[in-house]
């Protein structure tokens, strides 16, 4: 039997007691999705030098790519800059990283 909506129009695609609603859903849990995906940014990193000092305190304000950078923004307050300790620290811990051994077989006398 065809469905009879509000305004007296008969509607032949949905039978009485069916809704939209899945298609509905659907739509929806596809736009959440969509959204949350383009919220996420597109890589993460560590910037180099942190603007310290000041109402900044440890490690501070780290979004500065180069030291001149950070030195403008500190310009006039009670801040300065210095290295990311983050990424001091991941350069310390590759630098002291063993280097890989060459085979044998590839060794040069």
């Amino acid at each position: 039997m065809p469905h009879i909506d509000a305004s007296g129009k008969s509607n032949p695609g949905i039978r009485d007691g069916e809704t939209n609603l899945p298609k509905i859903d659907a739509v929806l849990l596809a736009a959440a999705a969509i959204l949350t995906l383009a919220a996420a940014p597109a890589s993460a990193r560590d910037f180099p030098y942190c603007l310290q000092g000041g109402d900044w305190g440890y490690p501070g304000n780290c979004q500065f790519d180069s030291y001149e950078q950070c030195m403008t923004t500190a310009s006039g307050t009670r801040a300065g800059c210095d290295i990311n300790p983050v990424v001091a620290f991941r350069r310390r811990q590759q630098d002291q990283q063993p280097q890989p051994r060459t085979p044998q077989s590839q060794r040069r006398y």
